[in-house]
């Protein structure tokens, strides 16, 4: 087992949470796993404790707390129950918790604040190690105060719209997360027909030897930039070939001029 890296956190969003999966995590050195309390159909605390076992102590487990079966709530009680339930299903207390996605009930952004501060909360009272916010679509939050969280995760990678990625770093800005985590690096997926148009290893240096799929992932820790990335697979090849991946080095200044490129073809 290789010592843990943070860099890279296995997203359980498309994942049957299989135990050989978190075995070769672990022994790839990935030491961070991250779920949410609506994944498998709302039960994929139960399934990862029973699945992952004595294993799971090898991880830093985060997950996320917003959707319940009847819908989206940014109701401050309704989140503190929910991070109860989290350790009760999980069997230990979460070492992260997020606000889920919580630009999805923007007609109750008024809440967003209170919402915030029962997540802090609950990490002062010891129910999960530290909180954050998770956000697929941060434009709608950009104007709203926060406690300060200790990770934001937000959408990373080529895929992003400069209006997405613009609005992220402003909400980093304003936030002052001590982390921010990207996630969603290939847009859902490796086969989509994009990545077969277009090469991505122009921003690497030395890519010679270096994969597309490698390329993309690591392009993603700088737009925006991140502290770690979050991607979900069950193939332990595809995962293999992302924690090799980290040993290439980006062209900043590749990284650069696209930015400026995206930046000139926005909208007026």
């Amino acid at each position: 087992m290789r010592t843990a890296d943070g860099r890279i956190v296995l997203g359980l969003h498309r994942s049957g949470h299989a135990r050989d999966l978190l075995e070769a995590a672990a022994d790839l050195g990935i030491g961070r796993i991250d779920t949410a309390s609506n994944y498998l159909r709302h039960r994929s605390h139960e399934v990862l404790k029973r699945s992952a076992g004595d294993l799971l102590a090898n991880f830093s487990v985060s997950t996320k707390v917003g959707f319940f079966p009847e819908g989206h709530s940014l109701d401050p009680a309704r989140l503190q129950i929910a991070v109860e339930q989290v350790a009760k299903n999980l069997g230990r207390e979460p070492d992260l918790v997020f606000l889920h996605n919580p630009e999805h009930s923007a007609s109750d952004t008024g809440r967003l604040g209170p919402a915030c501060a029962a997540l802090s909360d609950t990490a002062r009272a010891g129910l999960c190690g530290s909180w954050g916010v998770s956000t697929w679509d941060p434009r709608p939050l950009v104007d709203f105060d926060v406690p300060r969280p200790d990770v934001l995760m937000v959408r990373a990678g080529l895929l992003v719209g400069v209006d997405v990625l613009e609005a992220a770093e402003a909400l980093a800005t304003r936030w002052r997360p001590s982390q921010v985590w990207g996630m969603s690096p290939f847009g859902g997926s490796t086969a989509q027909e994009v990545w077969e148009r277009f090469d991505p290893r122009v921003f690497l240096q030395g890519s010679a030897s270096v994969t597309k799929a490698q390329a993309a992932f690591l392009s993603s820790y700088g737009l925006p930039r991140v502290d770690a990335v979050a991607v979900g697979t069950d193939n332990v090849d595809h995962l293999r070939e992302l924690t090799e991946a980290l040993s290439y080095e980006v062209d900043e200044n590749v990284v650069r001029e696209y930015r400026q490129l995206l930046k000139a073809r926005q909208p007026a």
